[in-house]
């Protein structure tokens, strides 16, 4: 098994990647967490990686970070969860926004991400239950219910996880659902 590749970034055509190790080319899928994250091309990058051999094809995946493959391969053991949802799920969410979504249970943040239904959502939240949270724990930002109703009505109006987050932040300790909701509202326009 392929469990870390160190090479030269020669291609980058998201969310795949050419890595020469050697010589040896490699085609790397990565989520665009990695992707954004990732060095210029020619210079030397370190991928973890996961690889996936079906009857069709031998694909590997790579990972900037330990959470983000740990988090990768609990994901495609979930039944109807494959690579290709696994990895855009951490296109379009962070492990620490997932693990925050799993704690609180929030199936609307997950249908925003491409490919997820409902009942996909539902099911990652009830497999994922507990499972997350060993590796990443709930940002500090978030210290009460208020907060958590705050940060879901900002994020059901269309702000999106880090602008309700930023606004969440300029809030008095012990700030009203109703009030919190009016000055984020007014600190985000």
């Amino acid at each position: 098994m392929i469990g870390r590749l160190t090479g030269t970034l020669a291609e980058k055509s998201p969310p795949q990647l050419l890595i020469d190790v050697n010589g040896v080319g490699y085609e790397v899928d990565v989520p665009m967490s990695s992707f954004y994250n990732l060095p210029g091309l020619g210079e030397r990058v370190t991928l973890l990686t996961h690889f996936i051999v079906r009857e069709d094809a031998q694909i590997l995946f790579g990972f900037l970070t330990h959470d983000e493959r740990q988090t990768f391969r609990l994901l495609i053991k979930i039944t109807g969860v494959g690579p290709r949802m696994a990895l855009s799920l951490l296109s379009g969410l962070s492990v620490g926004e997932l693990a925050q979504a799993v704690a609180r249970q929030e199936t609307g943040r997950l249908v925003k991400v491409p490919g997820i239904g409902k009942k996909t959502a539902e099911r990652l939240l009830l497999e994922l239950k507990g499972k997350l949270a060993d590796a990443i724990s709930a940002p500090a930002s978030i210290a009460n219910d208020a907060q958590a109703d705050i940060l879901q009505a900002l994020i059901a109006l269309g702000y999106s996880d880090r602008e309700a987050s930023a606004a969440l932040k300029n809030l008095p300790a012990g700030t009203s659902v109703s009030d919190g909701i009016k000055l984020s509202l007014k600190s985000l326009g």
